[in-house]
């Protein structure tokens, strides 16, 4: 069978938007890599393949139990990571998803970014699976805060109020998953979406990987958005490998056009 080119692509993703009416994007860290953001696995990701000057993966770094056994080394490379978040702003890809859920009925972001980037965008229907980098809360007392950047606290930082460590109310490796944050991401794919996209992530949770697995199931169509390959790319109907930014605006071009 003869493969697609890009451009055809582009007009097939098109024309599955023109006969949608609800669309499910989930993201990863590749949809703000444009944003100046490192990605973490795939292309240049931070710590692909590597290990942390402390001799463990990134993995086990910000695992909840080496917070809880050795917190100042988790926030030692969580304040590394946030580093490079400080004056990065949403960008074009962002925005076009933004554009999209004005001229949709129903449009849910599941992503597991924890910059806000979707909701500083203007998006309001998103999941944040893995949490917000900037809220904290307390381990003992549970006092929250919300901070603009990590250069206002100590690192790692204690409570005011019990002088316990704090944390931000991240999903670490390891943790369960936010029950409201899933509760509502079960209720929304019981509903169903007309076409799934899956945009800069490597899907390597099952929780990533079944919203689309299930939709090719159920005959839905299927879109990954990612420069890599990934345990969807020969899954999904449609693969684009291209930056997340870039395929959009191609892709939002192309629709208004039609």
């Amino acid at each position: 069978m003869k493969s697609l080119s890009l451009e055809d692509k582009i007009k097939q993703v098109a024309e599955i938007l023109r006969h949608s009416r609800s669309i499910m994007f989930i993201t990863g860290a590749g949809m703000s890599a444009e944003s100046g953001l490192p990605t973490y696995r795939g292309l240049n990701g931070l710590y692909n393949n590597q290990l942390t000057e402390d001799g463990m993966t990134i993995e086990q770094a910000l695992s909840g139990e080496t917070l809880e056994s050795n917190p100042a080394v988790t926030w030692k490379y969580l304040s590394a990571i946030e580093e490079k978040y400080r004056g990065a702003e949403p960008n074009r890809g962002h925005e076009i998803i933004k554009e999209i859920e004005e001229h949709f009925k129903r449009v849910w972001i599941l992503t597991q970014n924890i910059e806000h980037f979707h909701q500083l965008s203007g998006s309001r229907n998103v999941i944040t699976i893995h949490g917000d980098l900037y809220k904290l809360i307390c381990t003992r007392c549970m006092k929250k805060t919300r901070i603009n950047n990590y250069g206002e606290i100590d690192i790692p930082p204690v409570c005011p109020e019990c002088g316990a460590i704090v944390r931000p109310e991240v999903v670490f490796f390891g943790e369960a998953l936010p029950y409201d944050q899933c509760q509502v991401l079960m209720q929304e794919l019981r509903i169903g979406f007309d076409v799934y996209f899956s945009i800069g992530t490597s899907s390597l949770f099952p929780y990533i990987q079944e919203p689309i697995i299930e939709a090719k199931r159920e005959g839905k169509p299927t879109i990954e958005i990612n420069p890599g390959q990934t345990c969807l790319s020969n899954f999904v109907d449609i693969k684009i490998a291209e930056c997340a930014a870039v395929a959009l605006e191609k892709i939002w071009t192309e629709y208004k056009r039609i």
